[in-house]
């Protein structure tokens, strides 16, 4: 998965929409972003969700994984572009583990432990599940954790259909909350800088659980800010979701529960 956008090509694409859709046709009936006066397609709205949030540089993230294998949490803070830093307590099958990013090195140590050393291309193998084998993908729990969020809901938009469920109330505040899926050959396809080796490996992860699509939510709140998303994977060993909130360092108070 990518660090970051690629601004210029997000902006080509929100521009393309602007001029070529008919947003009124394309919304659901009476669907309204919270802070907007028309309704606007989903697509271009977690497109410029997204755009938003790349440019904002960084966030704080609380992220909840659950499935079979169990449940894991990270929280801290993320930085990218020109800044990449990130500062996580993760919290796993191994304990609680300290994750921090600088320039693209990635440093994982559990209380007591030695730490354990990645890049981002090698980031699964910081994960207990990953194995032994190079080049091995465990999930895309690491790598999740190291990407701008932002990124994955350009990936989100960019693959798949998404369709609105309207507004709804999260952490006191109204927002509009959109779902679809994808395929998982386009929904990894969409993150362009995926070599074709390592997207190889990812799809051969999925297509050896049986997992076939994609599910994923997204949670918009006024001003066009990306609060939530949530990928599901669903396959012939149980289904595992992924919840990321997503708010600006120092309002964690205000976070919603992943689990909500």
């Amino acid at each position: 998965m990518p660090p970051a956008l690629r601004s210029t090509t997000l902006a080509a694409v929100l521009l393309l929409l602007g001029t070529t859709t008919g947003c009124s046709l394309l919304a659901a009936p009476g669907d309204r972003t919270p802070g907007s006066d028309a309704p606007i397609p989903p697509k271009q709205v977690v497109l410029t969700a997204g755009q938003a949030l790349d440019d904002a540089g960084g966030a704080r993230i609380d992220v909840a994984e659950e499935g079979p294998a169990g449940r894991r949490t990270a929280s801290g803070t993320l930085a990218w572009g020109s800044r990449d830093e990130g500062d996580l307590t993760v919290t796993d099958e191994l304990g609680t583990g300290r994750l921090t990013v600088r320039d693209g090195a990635l440093d994982l140590a559990y209380q007591g432990g030695a730490t354990k050393h990645a890049d981002r291309a090698t980031a699964e193998s910081l994960d207990p599940r990953a194995g032994a084998e190079p080049g091995g993908y465990a999930g895309g729990w690491m790598t999740g954790l190291v990407t701008s969020p932002g990124s994955t809901a350009y990936a989100m938009a960019q693959s798949g259909t998404l369709g609105s469920l309207g507004g709804e109330q999260l952490a006191g505040t109204t927002v509009a909350h959109y779902r679809g899926s994808a395929p998982v050959a386009d929904y990894f396809g969409a993150y362009q800088e995926l070599t074709p080796e390592r997207r190889a490996v990812v799809l051969a992860y999925y297509r050896q659980r049986g997992v076939a699509a994609i599910g994923f939510d997204v949670w918009v709140g006024p001003g066009g800010r990306l609060l939530r998303l949530r990928e599901t994977a669903q396959g012939s060993g149980g289904t595992v979701v992924t919840t990321t909130d997503v708010s600006t360092p120092g309002e964690a108070d205000g976070t919603p529960t992943p689990t909500g």
